[in-house]
Parts: structure tokens; C-alpha cells; sequence
């Protein structure tokens, strides 16, 4: 795992305190049996929209986000002042049980209304990175998803 940070390989801010999780990138071609379902589900996810929606999508990449107590993510978009190949950002979780006083909520701005979402398992939520503010408030206690961004390259 490593110490998430902010910005690209162009453009990286080593001190920032934007964030405070822990990542771990899934290969395409990993050897893990559930890596390997979530990237075919990503893949037919894909498929479907390039197929509907003509939204182009032709790359992705994703990665574990780990939050342990006391960790957050403040107001941001994820997309990246330099480089505009993120279109759409999709979240996994993979808590059981999750509870309101658990924190680590997903708060998702847009115009003058604030969604509050549970990061609790068997929940997604998919929107376009360059468009919707997000945050994450301070997680009590471990929470942890799959991350992740489909680009247009």
C-alpha cells in the first residue's frame, strides 16, 4: 500500500494534506480471482456505455482506497487541471455494516443540494470526474473501496 497523494506525475504536491487514505493499484492482468471479476464487470460496464451512451471510453484504471481511523478526503473533483482523459469516476465499497457514526461518508455537491452516501457493501456510485465536487469525512473506523476512473486516451 501506498500513501495517497495529489496532482499527476507532472503535477504532484508532496506535502499536501488534501487526503489521507492508502491505495493499492489493481493490474489488468491480476492473478487474483476477484480482481480479475471486478476488472471483466468494469470491462462489460464499459462496453455498455461506449454502446449506448457513444461516450468513447477506451482505458481505465483503478485502485483499493483505504481509509483507516481519522482519515478523510477534502472537497476536490477528480479531474486533473492538466490532463482531461478521466471522464467518469466510479466507486466501490466494501463495508459491512456500516453505520452513519462510522463517518467516512461520501458527500457528493451539485448546484446547491449535498448528497450524503453510506460506504456500505453492495453500494456504487458512478459520476462524471470533471463535474461533481466530492469529499469523504473523517472515517471512524476502517473503510475501504475500489476507486477508480474511465478515461478517454
Amino acid at each position: 500500500m501506498f500513501v495517497a497523494g495529489i496532482g499527476n506525475e507532472e503535477v504532484k504536491d508532496p506535502n499536501q494534506k488534501m487526503r489521507g487514505d492508502k491505495i493499492y493499484w489493481i493490474e489488468k492482468d491480476s492473478s487474483n480471482i476477484y480482481e480479475r471479476q471486478f476488472i471483466r464487470l468494469v470491462e462489460n460496464f464499459i462496453e455498455h456505455l461506449n454502446n449506448t451512451c457513444y461516450t468513447g471510453i477506451n482505458a481505465y484504471e483503478f485502485h483499493y482506497a483505504v481509509y483507516e481511523q481519522g482519515s478523510f478526503y477534502r472537497r476536490h473533483k477528480d479531474q486533473f487541471k492538466n490532463d482531461s482523459n478521466r471522464k467518469y469516476s466510479l466507486i466501490s465499497y466494501l463495508n459491512q455494516s456500516w453505520l452513519n457514526e462510522d463517518g467516512g461518508l461520501l458527500m457528493v455537491y451539485q448546484d446547491e443540494s449535498t448528497q450524503s452516501i453510506l460506504p456500505q457493501s453492495q453500494t456504487a456510485v458512478f459520476f462524471k470526474s470533471d463535474e461533481m465536487e466530492h469529499e469523504v469525512t473523517m472515517a471512524n473506523r476502517r473503510r475501504m473501496s475500489i476507486s477508480g476512473w474511465l478515461k478517454r486516451i
